[in-house]
């Protein structure tokens, strides 16, 4: 019943009769040779895949078109009602841009049960068939539906095929693709070269470290940390981690070496305890000698932290242990060199230094020695402290896992006290090695302090010049050669007289001992 002659100020819909009809009006001509149109062709003549009466594609279309408008038009019916108060409001009062913005948040269910609704563009929100166009052998084309796209308003659009519903031309003997490269297998990206489209590509390798797991990729994505390619980069595999462990031959040296090396310590200590009323153990404070031996005890023990698995709390044990016990180590051997020297000024008439000597002063002395490696210990601890962490290595597929020193200041400034302390302790040891006492121990404390200060400054190039379980062999090495060091420079002598040479452990050998030292100077 349409006839485009009633509305001749329709431009749009002469264009439209002209494109289905084939025909030009008289202020409209796409092509000279068509025929006159003269608006009472009927849709009906024409072929179904150009408009088909009978489907409702396109009556549905208009019927929501229709309806949001309805929706629109009653909105701003009631919003008209409410301002001027009950008043009778005529539709013709209504502009057409009044509508624009109530268009966009108009939603209801039409007469299928569907919602209707418009996203933020203006945009229906609305899902598509996919049809399969088939010719007839009558020619006749027949759409069957084979899939459809459905728009999620939340997330991203779904798009859902029926292949088998899928009728292909009999020329066709496969599926026909959409691009004109073949699919890039995994472990390849695809690069688009330059002035082509972008369904023709090539597939590269992806890069060394980084991956593809689906076909077609257009990057590829790099391996964790702890991660690495297979061969065919397609997927990432765990690193082997390596650590220095106690399973390992070189760990079941070093731990059987900590293990020895602390028996012999309680051995000696035992020994120090039996006979602790014998004048050479009472000589240059016991109490300084067993907390020596307890410290040294210590010190071969933490190595073995250093063998545990790195972990958080033991990253954090390992160099705050062993700088403080190493600490009261050397704080214990540089009180008892002060020791000496105190007791032997106080021997001169009206010395004033005879006041200052005594167990407190050396317990004084350790203590306060102590507990500035502390307040470092602290500081690091607070504001940097150490934390397991991982290494690559130049072995493919591993990975060493270590305790990053988090503060590198901090840690230089542990090692640079106790550096310090035992300085301090060698200058003073070697200037009174040669003081009378009944039993001086000086000279003994000065080739440990020697041989101690030549390890830890051999440590610190070979630290650093090794990475994973290498540094941590050179730092537990370090720890059990310096101990073995003061161990047996300092108590093996003592322990000599004690076990094999029992008759010079006495008062008298002591003071004759110290009689010939004092003429000799």
């Amino acid at each position: 019943m349409f006839n485009p002659n009633k509305y001749k100020n329709d431009f749009l819909q002469k264009q439209f009769w002209s494109q289905v009809f084939k025909c030009s009006w008289e202020e409209y001509i796409l092509d000279e040779a068509w025929k006159r149109c003269t608006g009472k062709e009927k849709l009906k003549d024409l072929n179904i895949d150009l408009f088909d009466m009978n489907t409702s594609r396109h009556s549905y279309s208009i019927s929501n078109a229709v309806y949001a408008i309805a929706h629109v038009l009653h909105e701003m019916y009631c919003l008209q009602t409410a301002k001027k108060k009950a008043a009778r409001v005529e539709l013709h009062d209504i502009h057409a841009w009044q509508l624009n913005s109530l268009l966009r948040k108009v939603h209801f269910n039409n007469t299928a049960g569907e919602e209707v609704s418009f996203d933020r563009n203006g945009d229906l929100n609305a899902g598509y068939d996919i049809l399969n166009w088939a010719i007839l052998p009558n020619n006749t084309p027949l759409p069957t539906q084979v899939g459809y796209l459905e728009a999620q308003i939340s997330t991203s659009e779904v798009i859902v095929i029926s292949e088998e519903a899928i009728v292909w031309n009999t020329r066709f003997n496969q599926t026909p693709t959409s691009v004109c490269s073949e699919s890039c297998h995994p472990g390849f990206r695809r690069i688009v070269p330059l002035g082509k489209l972008s369904c023709c590509f090539d597939c590269v390798q992806c890069r060394e470290g980084s991956v593809s797991s689906q076909k077609d990729m257009d990057y590829c994505e790099e391996c964790p940390q702890e991660q690495y390619p297979n061969d065919q980069q397609d997927k990432c595999i765990p690193k082997v981690i390596l650590f220095l462990s106690y399973e390992e031959p070189l760990g079941i040296v070093l731990t059987t070496s900590a293990g020895f090396l602390s028996l012999i310590t309680v051995i000696v200590l035992g020994i120090f305890i039996e006979h602790r009323n014998t004048p050479i153990v009472k000589a240059n404070n016991q109490d300084l000698t067993f907390l020596l031996l307890f410290s040294l005890l210590l010190c071969f023990l933490c190595s073995l932290i250093f063998l545990a698995k790195p972990r958080k709390m033991t990253c954090l044990l390992r160099q705050i242990s062993f700088g403080i016990v190493f600490t009261v180590a050397v704080s214990s051997l540089l009180a008892k060199t002060i020791t000496v020297v105190l007791a032997f000024l106080a021997r001169n008439p009206g010395s004033r230094v005879r006041k200052w000597i005594g167990k407190r002063l050396a317990m004084t002395l350790v203590i306060f020695f102590s507990l500035i490696q502390v307040g470092i210990c602290a500081v690091w601890l607070g504001t940097s402290p150490p934390f397991p962490n991982l290494e690559k290595t130049s072995e493919h597929g591993k990975i060493n896992l270590v305790c990053n020193e988090g503060s590198v200041a901090m840690f230089y400034s542990v090692l640079g006290y106790m550096g310090f302390l035992s300085m301090v302790s060698f200058t003073v040891a070697f200037l009174a090695r040669k003081l009378p006492d009944a039993f001086n121990e000086t000279k003994f404390i000065t080739f440990s302090m020697l041989v101690f200060c030549c390890v830890w400054l051999s440590f610190v190039p070979a630290y650093w010049s090794n990475r994973g379980k290498s540094m941590v062999t050179v730092e537990i090495f370090s720890i059990l050669a310096s101990s073995t060091a003061l161990l047996g420079l300092v108590f093996f002598p003592k322990c000599y007289i004690i076990v094999l040479r029992p008759q010079r452990n006495s008062k008298v050998s002591l003071l004759q001992n110290a009689s010939a030292q004092a003429k000799h100077l």
